[in-house]
């Protein structure tokens, strides 16, 4: 019987809040990244990149984090159907740090948090039905509420004919044998905890561990007299995770050497970071298991996994795709600090990122230049720009009716109040950084000579800019333009922000079907990998098909492209969308003036009123989304055909 997943896991979920600053004390550090964090909840995030059907039981608040963690498990395509939401307790958290490559501190709060509060009555039966295999983790053995729990779980797992499995994932303070400022130790021994944990190793099929946790799973120092022991109580597959020595598989019984166990390829990597190294491990095991690979191919996918998990920052954030898994295996290492590969490090933020942008109706309301103009001529102030905005911004929300592919470009200059109201609502939104007008490219005071701006942005905000481009600029000219596009790349890299490149070199000189074909390749060949391009329509099928193959064959991961319209007319712009519809990296159109020129000016100038320049920009802009999607439907039907 065909399983609606592969794989459940149930126990821990927390924020991890993780110090930006490297090398230093907890203490010292001054700002954090916020990740998705506890062992079965990255455990069920790194399964889903590696291509696995994954769900989490756990708890979390009905508060900002809890719903963090739900809406970044919905991201990585994990099923929250088993996350229940406790009105009462607070979701739990971990301050942690890299202070070097051997010390790593770190702090749980988790005084009676969410996911301690996890109950039978959270278990249901008929979702336990749906799984392949259910995996435990050793810290929800600790409490007899959350055990009684996973009890429930792994016997109707076990009643139904599905895999079972446990990380033994032992931290001392968690069960009551360590302080709270030793959440960095990963043994303390305790006969009561070997107690409580040989009390239930009978109920797996597999057991994973350090070499640690099967110390006090087998209540010896000694590994194989561990190992024994818990072969003692347990059938179960058990598998030793060895640091930089790789994991050993012991399917029976215990050998004389930990050497004679089955073992897969290792990879020599830089450690950076090993917090969450053996959640990617596991996640990785789990492909391999569940998918019934050989244990070298499975011990392979595991030690792969954590390999990425020691060299980055971050549990979940660094966990591999299956597609660059498979890079990985194709290209090797190539530097032994992953993070540090820059071809591995694109393959990976390309093939990771998150949201589903196949269709881009884009309302464009960036513009400030314009706005200011019309402003001028209408002889109001400038302040006003903003009130419209906010209109433009209705209108937009409006139209898309919280469906998907629908989106905004707006600025936080003019257009503040409106940018901050469009973040979370569902629409995908794009932030300008160019001064307008600006040649040489220069950008907005705002994010400082450092760029450092960007650190203020949402996440969810995509880095714009436009750069008046031609392949026939003088060369002084030209590099000015492409450093100061390379460093906001890279800022934006670093922010974790999209970035969508435009360029409009017909604004410059005269353009053939070559042009925006060889900006394309000039960018690339200088290291911008935008995550979007945003052209303007060509006159020809040729110029699109060259600028197409352009990025296609610098980037198979890019987003795609969006069409710009430059004041055109809405019979002009239908004309240039079933050109471009007709290739499928183009995604859709990013057009402002057309929707919203005419109300603007008579905004501005008292003529409408609020409701009839919501009203006239919908209708105009909800006709260009219908002439799109037609456009894009007659190109996919010429494909067929």
């Amino acid at each position: 019987m065909v399983k609606k997943l592969d794989l459940i896991t149930i126990g821990r979920s927390s924020v991890d809040l993780y110090g930006a600053q490297v090398g230093g004390r907890l203490e010292d550090m001054s700002s954090f990244n916020k990740y998705i964090g506890g062992s079965p909840t990255n455990i069920a995030a790194g399964g889903a990149r590696l291509g696995l059907k994954t769900a989490v039981i756990t708890r979390v608040g009905d508060e900002h984090m809890g719903r963090f963690i739900r809406e970044q498990l919905i991201r990585e395509g994990v099923d929250t159907t088993g996350v229940k939401t406790d009105p009462e307790r607070l979701t739990a958290l971990v301050l942690l740090g890299i202070r070097d490559q051997s010390q790593f501190p770190l702090i749980f709060y988790r005084e009676n948090c969410a996911d301690m509060a996890l109950c039978e009555d959270d278990i249901d039966p008929a979702f336990i039905a749906d799984a392949a295999c259910v995996c435990a983790t050793g810290t929800h053995l600790s409490h007899p509420r959350t055990e009684a729990a996973v009890l429930k779980a792994l016997r109707l797992a076990r009643e139904g004919g599905a895999r079972t499995a446990l990380d033994i994932d032992y931290r001392p303070n968690l069960w009551g044998v360590a302080g709270h400022g030793d959440g960095e130790s990963r043994f303390v021994e305790s006969q009561k905890v070997t107690a409580k944990l040989q009390s239930t190793l009978h109920l797996f099929d597999l057991i994973v561990g350090t070499e640690e946790e099967f110390h006090i799973a087998g209540g010896s120092t000694d590994t194989l007299e561990a190992l024994k022991a818990v072969r003692n109580v347990s059938k179960a597959t058990l598998v030793c995770k060895r640091g930089p020595m790789g994991a050993v598989v012991f399917p029976d019984e215990i050998p004389a050497s930990l050497d004679d166990g089955e073992s897969g390829e290792g990879f020599p990597i830089e450690v950076f970071n090993v917090l969450g190294a053996g959640d990617g491990f596991m996640a990785g095991l789990f492909r391999g298991w569940l998918r019934g690979e050989d244990w070298p191919t499975t011990l392979k996918y595991a030690n792969a996994c954590g390999a990425f998990a020691v060299s980055r920052h971050g549990c979940t954030p660094a966990y591999p795709s299956w597609e660059e898994l498979q890079y990985f295996f194709r290209t090797g290492i190539k530097n032994k600090a992953l993070r540090k590969d820059e071809a591995l490090d694109q393959v990976h933020w390309a093939t990771n990122r998150k949201g589903d942008w196949n269709t881009m109706r884009v309302f464009a309301f960036d513009h400030r230049m314009q706005l200011e103009a019309m402003a001028d001529e209408a002889g109001v102030e400038h302040s006003r720009i903003g009130e419209f905005k906010k209109l433009c911004l209705k209108a937009a929300l409006y139209v898309s009716g919280n469906e998907a592919g629908y989106g905004i470009l707006c600025d936080s200059r003019l257009g503040r109040d409106a940018l901050y109201e469009a973040n979370g609502t569902g629409l995908w939104v794009g932030r300008p950084v160019e001064w307008p007008g600006s040649r040489p490219l220069t950008l907005e005071p705002e994010l400082g000579l450092d760029f450092g701006g960007l650190g203020e942005w949402p996440a969810t905000n995509v880095v714009k800019v436009l750069c008046f481009y031609h392949p026939q600029d003088a060369q002084e000219l030209c590099k000015q333009q492409e450093d100061t596009v390379l460093r906001l790349f890279q800022a934006a890299r670093r922010n974790r922000l999209e970035l969508l490149l435009e360029v409009i070199p017909s604004k410059v000189a005269v353009v053939d079907d070559q042009t925006t074909a060889s900006i394309i390749d000039r960018f690339y060949e200088i290291g911008v990998y935008p995550d979007w391009w945003k052209l303007e329509p060509m006159k020809t099928e040729a110029a699109w098909k060259n600028a197409v193959d352009a990025v296609k064959r610098n980037d198979p991961y890019t987003r795609g492209i969006v069409v710009l319209g430059l004041d055109a007319p809405q019979a002009e712009l239908e004309e240039s969308f079933k050109l471009a519809a007709g290739f499928d990296l183009v995604k859709g159109f990013a057009v402002g003036r057309t929707i919203f020129a005419d109300a603007a000016r008579a905004w501005l100038s008292g003529s409408i009123n609020d409701g009839e320049a919501v009203s006239q920009m919908a209708d105009r802009y909800n006709a260009l989304c219908q002439i799109w999607d037609k456009a894009r439907a007659a190109g996919k039907k010429g494909e067929a055909a």
